[in-house]
């Protein structure tokens, strides 16, 4: 017999079916055992009546067991309907059950929140956590939020494209994990933190309009919201403005967080310029919602803009705030060119802040050499350093790059805001502790010897690794 999902089981009312799915409760009431089962699409109860053929393999069944059942969709008694309004009203009166797989006692109740429970222990047994009501949940909004983005970006004219995962490291921004190379001995391939100059180069190379679901690695220092890994929506548009870029994000976020039946608190989105939003709220991410609103899931954005370019560093020198290839507004592009009133000169960044949360930060980028040298040159690089550093963008640069402008959306953050979580690993399938540990799987260890040897590398200096 075909499998039916749990979900559809109210389009077969009195037909027989048969379903397969997990063991989410049992009740043995002697005479008669009750199960809910469960699986992708619902939960549904069922009922092993005395005398049929499934008693006998119903009392092996337990929680979290994986089987096949057969059996007859039955409209429930009115007053169990009233308690119990989940499953549409039937249940199944079982007539056969198959165990497909048996399971070990649980590690931890997973019918339960499992929010309070060790993150050592979740990480290890991840596959169960995610079996939970709520890690389910989590998974299924950030899909749906990723696929209506894709399909909002695909409305309007965007082309997706994937870029390297093994590229060159970028020593002055986040710290980089870095790869050794097996056929190059002693030289190394850098993760990505971010898809920031391929995606300028694709401006270059004529796409005007790119996005990319893209993984980001950066070896940062991990707290509530931030991680080693994190997933970004990245988006770059040529011939375009702030106005213009500010606009389609604005827009595709409305059109998508009210299609997953979400309330946005203000539209147009606030703007704020960085220096008032010190000035009133003491920082550059701020939720300006109400407590009923909090209650409620309300989505408050707003877009802070107007940030100063360059900070001072310890030394006394000059960095940037943001992004280097980022372009001063236009009244104060030449303060940049000429290296005046460094300290004065504000970028074209733009942050969207949401609840509190900085979601997504983009700007206008730097689309001309000399822009671009001004900019490092600020930062004290020599001209032997910067083609070092930038050499390919500053090429790039000479044949007729386009102005062009983007974002990231923080996939993690924006999900933490629609299913109200705190912690990024509530919205990540796998991920780390706060120790740096992988879930399930055993990283970071040693390599074995052979694989150093492979990869040209020795360890020196490092007392024996402990767990």
């Amino acid at each position: 017999m075909e499998r039916t999902l749990i979900g559809d089981l109210g389009n077969h009312t009195g037909k027989p079916v048969s379903i397969s799915g997990w063991v989410d409760v049992r009740r043995d009431q002697g005479k008669m055992v009750f199960f809910d089962f469960r699986d992708r699409s619902g939960r549904v109860q069922g009922v092993v009546l005395p005398g049929s053929s499934a008693t006998e393999a119903a009392k092996d069944i337990r929680n979290e067991y994986v089987v096949r059942v057969e059996g007859i969709v039955n409209k429930r008694p009115e007053k169990n309907v009233q308690a119990d309004r989940q499953n549409g009203g039937i249940e199944l009166e079982v007539t056969a059950l198959e165990i497909l797989n048996a399971s070990e006692p649980m590690p931890f109740d997973i019918s339960e929140d499992t929010s309070g429970i060790d993150e050592t222990v979740r990480a290890q047994y991840r596959y169960l956590d995610l079996r939970s009501k709520r890690m389910q949940k989590n998974m299924r909004v950030r899909s749906e939020f990723i696929r209506r983005c894709r399909e909002y970006l695909f409305s309007k004219d965007f082309t997706e494209i994937e870029t390297p995962l093994l590229t060159e490291s970028t020593p002055e921004g986040s710290r980089d994990f870095v790869v050794p190379s097996r056929l190059q001995p002693g030289k190394f391939y850098a993760l990505p933190q971010s898809p920031q100059q391929y995606k300028q180069l694709l401006m270059t190379a004529g796409f005007e309009r790119y996005f990319q679901i893209a993984r980001c690695i950066r070896d940062e220092d991990l707290r509530a919201d931030r991680g080693f890994e994190h997933t970004q929506l990245d988006v770059e548009m040529s011939f375009v403005t702030m106005e213009d870029v500010m606009a389609t994000i604005e827009h595709m976020v409305i059109t998508v967080v009210e299609a997953m039946g979400y309330s946005v608190k203000e539209k147009p989105f606030p703007r704020i310029s960085y220096k008032d939003a010190l000035e009133k709220y003491g920082a550059d991410k701020f939720d300006l919602r109400t407590e009923e609103e909090k209650e409620k899931g309300i989505l408050a954005y707003a877009w802070v803009v107007n940030f100063p370019f360059f900070e001072k560093t310890k030394e006394g020198t000059w960095t940037f705030t943001h992004n280097p290839f980022s372009m001063p507004i236009p009244e104060h592009l030449d303060w940049l060119t000429k290296g005046e009133h460094i300290g004065e000169i504000l970028t074209t960044q733009y942050d969207l802040i949401c609840n509190g949360f900085e979601s997504g930060g983009g700007s206008i980028r730097a689309h001309k050499p000399e822009i671009l040298e001004a900019v490092y040159k600020v930062m004290g690089f020599t001209q032997e350093e910067l083609t070092e550093r930038i050499g390919h963008m500053l090429r790039a640069f000479r044949y007729g790059t386009p102005p062009h402008g983007g974002i990231a959306l923080g996939i993690e953050r924006n999900v933490m805001n629609l299913t109200g979580e705190t912690m990024l690993r509530e919205v990540q399938a796998f991920p780390m502790t706060r120790g740096g540990k992988t879930a399930v799987m055993n990283a970071p260890k040693p390599l074995e010897e052979k694989q150093l040897e492979e990869l040209h590398l020795s360890i020196n200096g490092l007392d024996a690794p402990k767990d």
